[in-house]
C-alpha cells in the first residue's frame, strides 16, 4: 500500500523497526548481559541480589564498563534487522487483513492483531535465529573465558565449522514458542491505543480507523501503553526465554537432549523459580528498551511521510 505522500507502508514499517531496533539496542544492551549471565546459569538458586553479583563480576573480572558490551555487535544486528523484518511483514499482514475484509483504513479485531503479529513473530524468528545464538553465546561468556568467540564472524565460522548448519538454529523451537509473546504484546498495545484515542475524543469504533488513533495520541501515551502491553506479555511468556537461552549455551548439546529435557531439568533441579531467573533485570530491561522501541518506531512512522514531502 501507498500512501498520499509517494512512500509505501512497506518502506515506512521497515525504516522505523530498524531505527527503533537500533535505538533500544544502544540504550539497554547492558541490562540484556545481565539477564543473559542469569539466564544461563545452573549452579546457583534464583535470587534478588543474583544481579548485582553478576554485576559485581563482570566489572572487576571482564575489563569494567567495556565488557557490559560484549557482545553488542549481534545484538545490534539482530534487533534492527528483526524489529525491521517484525514491523514490514506485521503490517503488510494488516493490510492484507484489511483488504481481504474490504475495509483498507479501518480498525482490526483483537485477533486479527493476534493472528497478524503471531505470523510475523514466526517469520522473523527462523530468519533472524542464527543471529541470536551467536549473541546468547557472545553475552553468556567473557571474552577471555576458553572458547568464547572474539567476534561476531568468528563465532560464524565455529558454528559452522563444529556443528554444520543446524547449530545455527539451536533454541528455535522456544524461540517460536516465544512468538505468542510479541501476539500477547502486540494485541494488547493495538487495543490500547483505539480504547485511549476512543477515550479522548469520545468516538466510537467504527469510526476511527488505524492513521487517526496514532496521530491522536501522544509520546506520554505511547510510553504508558507500551509499558503496559510489555508487562503483560512478559508476565505471561517468561519461560520460554529461559528455556531457548539454556539451548543456546556453548555446551547445550551435551547438558540438553531437547527442550522437554531442559524443561524437565529446570524443574527437577531448580524447581518453578528457575524458569523465572533474570526476571527481575528482565522487567528493568524490557521496559526501556519498549519505550525506546516504541516512541522511535511512532515518531518514525509519523515523521517519515513529512519528510518525504520536504523533500
Amino acid at each position: 500500500m501507498t500512501g498520499k505522500d509517494g512512500l509505501s507502508s512497506s518502506v515506512v514499517e521497515t525504516v522505523a523497526g530498524f531505527t527503533a531496533g537500533v535505538a533500544s539496542t544502544l540504550c539497554v544492551h547492558p541490562l540484556d548481559l545481565v539477564k543473559t549471565r542469569l539466564q544461563v546459569d545452573r549452579s546457583s538458586p534464583s535470587r534478588l541480589g543474583n544481579s548485582l553479583r553478576i554485576i559485581r563480576e563482570i566489572s572487576t573480572h571482564e575489563g569494567g564498563l567495556r565488557a557490559f558490551y560484549r557482545g553488542l555487535a549481534p545484538n545490534l544486528i539482530g534487533n534492527s534487522t528483526s524489529w525491521a523484518l517484525y514491523f514490514l511483514c506485521y503490517g503488510s499482514l494488516k493490510d492484507a487483513i484489511r483488504i481481504y475484509r474490504g475495509r483498507e483504513d479501518w480498525m482490526l479485531t483483537s485477533s486479527d492483531y493476534f493472528l497478524a503479529s503471531s505470523a510475523a513473530g514466526a517469520l522473523t524468528s527462523i530468519l533472524t535465529n542464527p543471529i541470536w545464538v551467536i549473541k546468547t553465546r557472545m553475552l553468556a561468556s567473557g571474552a577471555q573465558s576458553p572458547g568464547a568467540y572474539p567476534s561476531f564472524m568468528s563465532g560464524v565460522r565455529q558454528i559452522y565449522r563444529t556443528d554444520g548448519m543446524r547449530g545455527f538454529y539451536r533454541g528455535l523451537i522456544p524461540s517460536l514458542f516465544g512468538v505468542s509473546h510479541g501476539a500477547f504484546q502486540f494485541m494488547a498495545y493495538e487495543r490500547l491505543k483505539v480504547f485511549r484515542s476512543q477515550a479522548l475524543h469520545r468516538e466510537s469504533s467504527t469510526e476511527l480507523h488505524d492513521a487517526m488513533v496514532t496521530k491522536n495520541l501522544g509520546n506520554l501515551d505511547f510510553l504508558v501503553l507500551s509499558g503496559l502491553s510489555k508487562v503483560f506479555a512478559g508476565c505471561v511468556t517468561y519461560p520460554y526465554q529461559v528455556i531457548r537461552s539454556r539451548l543456546q549455551t556453548y555446551e547445550a548439546h551435551i547438558l540438553y537432549r531437547g527442550v522437554l529435557d531442559a524443561m524437565g531439568q529446570i524443574w527437577a533441579k531448580e524447581g518453578i523459580a528457575g524458569f523465572y531467573k533474570g526476571l527481575g533485570p528482565n522487567l528493568l530491561r524490557v521496559l526501556p528498551s519498549t519505550w525506546v522501541t516504541f516512541l522511535v518506531y511512532e515518531n518514525t512512522k509519523l515523521f517519515m511521510p513529512k519528510l518525504a514531502e520536504s523533500v
